[in-house]
């Protein structure tokens, strides 16, 4: 089926730089059949936001992504944030990297998060035998950052699989701590400016995908387009200078061990307080440049993809979003689409930085009271879609 099944599959994956282009069969690749997906949920994530942890809901989500990414050295592999939960799609020489790292994720997530978890490795070769697919295209979000787009209900498939218990992962033993270098959650919640910030998911009907739920894919994404850039939650100059305490307490326990949690806090920040300085005056040290680096945050962010449906999470006034929501109800009473929607006044925003000397870090958008796992448990019905995209 491929002739590509190495580490080298996703680089050699087509790179599209226009959003529109997720509504295009042509720019997807069938994944190897020898490859796996490692992947992960939050159990009762709805719950979890009502009772106002929707920010420990996202920090668990990134850091299945960041734990497994950090495992097989960041190597260049697709992968894709759900808001509640991740995946990552490896080769089947990295499973049992993946599975370590997924187990030591779940452990972190219930010792220090108090969330539950749910982990699991599936082949893609059993997705195909059950007669789905999973197919990825490229999208350069910025000059510095692509993002993977998955198609084919392969994913859904998957996902439904862990939740009804199979796939399982072996647990890490108490006290086990995954590498979460890089994950951060210092920046403050991010203000609508056009209206609301509305998270929105959109998956195909009962028929599976068609050529109308392309069209539809294509006329939301449209609208929010004409938006003030795209309906992209983040200033064009990057989110203002302001820090949630809380979000640096997170971040000092996720990236250091519980002896020294304060001291990674202070080094935290320093780091922040260095950064405002350095903005403020204009100057730069050495390779970072603070303005540059806030620009580059909002460049690099993940506010649009298409994982087995369109999701999305923008900034859009009342008229757009009436426009948005005729369609996707007409979709919904046609049998093309099932969708869910949810309205907040803020956007939150989880980061996977590397380093910040380099303009390669990427920043996870969600709303920030619920954002997509609300709007997905909006989403009638469990079944997934028939049939795989051409």
């Amino acid at each position: 089926m491929n002739d590509v099944s190495n580490d080298s599959f996703f680089a050699h994956v087509p790179v599209f730089d226009q959003f529109e282009g997720v509504a295009d069969t042509g720019n997807y690749r069938p994944l190897p059949d020898d490859w796996v997906l490692a992947l992960a949920d939050i159990v009762g994530s709805t719950q979890a936001i009502m009772d106002g942890r929707y920010k420990d809901v996202n920090m668990a989500g990134v850091s299945v992504i960041s734990a497994v990414l950090n495992a097989v050295g960041k190597g260049d592999y697709p992968f894709v944030f759900g808001g509640d939960g991740g995946l990552v799609a490896l080769p089947s020489t990295l499973e049992k990297t993946a599975r370590e790292a997924l187990a030591a994720a779940q452990c972190w997530v219930d010792e220090d998060l108090k969330l539950n978890l749910r982990i699991s490795v599936v082949p893609i070769a059993d997705i195909r035998r059950a007669g789905f697919d999973v197919r990825v295209a490229r999208y350069q979000a910025s000059p510095f950052v692509t993002y993977a787009m998955f198609a084919g209900g392969g994913n859904t498939w998957a996902e439904q699989q862990m939740k009804a218990g199979r796939y399982g992962v072996e647990p890490a033993p108490e006290g086990t701590r995954p590498d979460l270098t890089g994950l951060s959650c210092r920046w403050n919640s991010i203000e609508a400016r056009n209206g609301e910030i509305v998270s929105i998911i959109a998956v195909p009907g009962d028929g599976g995908t068609s050529p109308e739920f392309r069209q539809l894919v294509a006329q939301v994404v449209a609208i929010s387009a004409e938006q003030t850039r795209d309906g992209h939650p983040v200033p064009a100059d990057g989110p203002s200078l302001r820090f949630s305490m809380a979000g640096i307490n997170r971040e000092a326990r996720a990236t250091a061990p519980a002896g020294r949690h304060f001291r990674q806090r202070l080094w935290i920040m320093f780091q922040i307080g260095l950064t405002v300085f350095l903005h403020r005056f204009g100057l730069k040290l050495g390779a970072f440049d603070a303005r540059r680096y806030r620009q580059d945050v909002s460049g690099n962010s993940d506010f649009r993809k298409f994982d087995d449906g369109l999701k999305m999470t923008v900034d859009v006034d009342s008229d757009h979003l009436s426009r948005i929501q005729v369609l996707l109800e007409r979709a919904k009473e046609n049998g093309i689409a099932r969708y869910g929607l949810h309205r907040q006044s803020s956007a939150l925003m989880t980061c996977f930085v590397p380093t910040p000397l380099s303009r390669d870090h990427m920043h996870f958008i969600d709303g920030a009271s619920g954002g997509y796992a609300v709007a997905a448990s909006q989403i009638s019905g469990k079944t997934p879609p028939v049939g795989v995209m051409p």
